[in-house]
């Protein structure tokens, strides 16, 4: 047996098929063997400031239960823990090509310092520049050829026995060649996520792969929103066009469906007149059209109002949040409504309830307060988003503690600006309220529903200059 699988002794049955990695709910076999990897981290002592970390349940030739176990990138500095499962490819071997190719540029760039320190007043001779030059192109295309190289060398299986290489892979995946030619490769790091090495091993080793879950251990990142212990989905751009490759074979789950919409799933009209409606949007419903057509806010008043210039959106709510929305129904009110959202002079409040009481010690010290996180699109995992000081757009939420009752305190929360995920990101960052809200997929951990409402909603009409203001009191 080899010492990378790790037998489980367990009365619990694997499920029939095998769960969706980008949308899922850990299995029990799953959250039993994420245990022993703590348990084994802990024991030999393998600290470190935070790391995304996976299992795999599987069946060996002999019909013996188990898990294998991987960590994303590196673990305290290496890819060799024989616990866990190996790298795809290892590439960090002192004296393999990597390695070496990327000994030689590092040599191309402290000969590109010696050159500019060694200038006169700053400025290169017109011989030393050219050398420069040349030293820069030559650097450029050794990285690139490096990295085209280091592609082709992960193999990835499927569960047919299927091979290809991540280059393959991402060409195959991403047809648009306005996007192939912006990403002609795929990101750094792909293929030394925890799913596709997990998946790896295990068609390598003839093993049944059962189900898989990938959960965080220690700190989160600065930027980035992760707690310990909580179970996150694959990320999408790295691991999306490998795992759809890497899982054909396999029985998987099919993602959880959009909820049909019914009698009890549609937009209540709270206000209606020739220019605008005011609505009030379900939880589980799409405020525009989904790729796959889904119905949504704006499909469900195209067929109320067929005679309207409209229904056009002016803003939108996501699909897991209820609350009012204001909808314009000519390009009139539609482009006064922007206008207004553009120059802030739209109030929205919001209530939502926050997952656990971990933060009432920070709000019953602070019951008011503001929060400014700067935020900005993961491209790596969309749409989840990330703190970013430097490159991330000015995000400004008010909140109030409105209740402190356990196990779910209750906040107000006023948008300052418009971002995107900027509540949800706002009080789940460590640096915003600490706690994510409760039902929280990205952010935190997966409930009935988001626990997120739009309350208030105050604006000028477009036609009159009338100040309309509205309330909807959540259900929960």
């Amino acid at each position: 047996m080899t010492p990378r699988f790790h037998p489980l002794s367990t009365d619990i049955e694997p499920p029939v098929r095998f769960n969706d990695p980008f949308d899922y709910e850990p299995h029990q076999l799953c959250i039993i063997a994420a245990a022993r990897v703590r348990a084994y981290i802990k024991e030999v002592g393998l600290h470190e400031e935070g790391k995304m970390l996976g299992v795999l349940v599987c069946r060996q030739h002999d019909g013996q239960l188990g898990f294998l176990a991987a960590y994303s990138g590196l673990l305290a500095g290496r890819n060799d823990w024989e616990w866990f499962v190996p790298p795809v490819f290892d590439a960090q071997q002192p004296d393999g090509h990597f390695k070496t190719t990327e000994r030689a540029i590092s040599a191309i760039n402290a000969e590109v310092r010696a050159l500019t320190d060694s200038a006169t007043n700053g400025t290169p001779s017109s011989e030393a520049a050219a050398q420069i030059q040349m030293l820069r192109q030559q650097r450029k295309q050794m990285s690139e050829d490096l990295q085209l190289w280091l592609f082709r060398q992960y193999r990835m299986l499927n569960a047919r026995g299927e091979e290809k290489d991540l280059v393959e892979l991402w060409r195959d995946y991403h047809q648009s060649e306005r996007i192939r030619r912006k990403y002609p490769l795929p990101p750094g790091g792909t293929g030394d996520c925890c799913a596709p090495k997990l998946l790896q091993y295990a068609y390598q080793q003839g093993m049944q792969p059962l189900c898989m879950a990938e959960f965080w251990q220690g700190e989160s990142p600065r930027g980035e929103i992760r707690h310990e212990g909580h179970y996150y989905p694959a990320c999408r751009g790295k691991c999306k066009p490998v795992l759809e490759w890497m899982l054909q074979g396999l029985d998987v789950e099919t993602a959880p469906a959009i909820r049909e919409a019914t009698d009890t799933l549609r937009p209540e009209i709270l206000y209606e007149d020739s220019q605008i409606a005011v609505v009030m949007k379900p939880a589980g419903m799409l405020a525009v059209p989904g790729r796959t057509g889904e119905p949504s806010v704006a499909s469900m008043l195209r067929q109320r109002y067929p005679e309207a210039e409209g229904p056009m959106m002016v803003h939108r709510l996501d699909m897991d949040t209820s609350g009012l929305m204001v909808v314009a129904l000519t390009n009139e009110a539609y482009h006064d409504l922007q206008r207004q959202f553009l120059e802030r002079s739209v109030s929205k409040r919001y209530v939502a309830l926050l997952q656990s009481p971990s933060c009432l010690t920070l709000l019953r010290s602070n019951p008011q307060g503001i929060i400014s996180l700067p935020l900005r699109p993961d491209p790596l995992d969309r749409p989840r988003q990330v703190v970013d000081p430097l490159h991330g757009k000015q995000a400004v939420t008010r909140y109030e503690l409105l209740s402190d009752a356990p196990p779910h305190p209750r906040v107000a929360l006023t948008p300052l600006t418009g971002r995107t995920h900027q509540l949800r990101v706002h009080c789940a960052h460590h640096d915003g309220l600490g706690c994510p809200i409760l039902g929280d997929p990205l952010y935190g951990e997966r409930a009935d529903r988001l626990y997120l409402h739009a309350c208030q909603l105050s604006f000028r009409h477009p036609s009159t200059g009338e100040t309309l203001s509205f309330n909807s009191l959540p259900i929960f």
